[in-house]
């Protein structure tokens, strides 16, 4: 007899759409203010979601919405990498 897990859904930032956790991107605020890619998930601060899409990305950098959920400034930086993150995974 096999258990049906649950599986944590996220909600988009960008998009508003509900995936599951491991279809998403964690973007975190450390307490310090610093923002950076979590790929792993569980870097301790405050955190926003945005799914595995380059167009996800490109709405969220478009509406500033990272900004507004973290309350801190987003570097461009921050939109390259997780383009690059995006890449990376679609490759393998």
């Amino acid at each position: 007899m096999s258990i049906n897990r649950k599986i944590p859904l996220r909600k988009c930032v960008a998009t508003g759409e509900m995936f599951p956790k491991k279809e998403m991107i964690r973007v975190v605020r450390s307490k310090e203010g610093e923002v950076s890619v979590d790929v792993t998930g569980k870097k301790s601060g405050r955190g926003a979601y945005v799914s595995k899409s380059e167009t996800a990305v490109a709405e969220a950098k478009k509406k500033n919405v990272l900004k507004h959920q973290l309350e801190v400034e987003i570097p461009e930086q921050l939109y390259e990498d997780l383009l690059k993150v995006i890449r990376k995974e679609t490759l393998t």
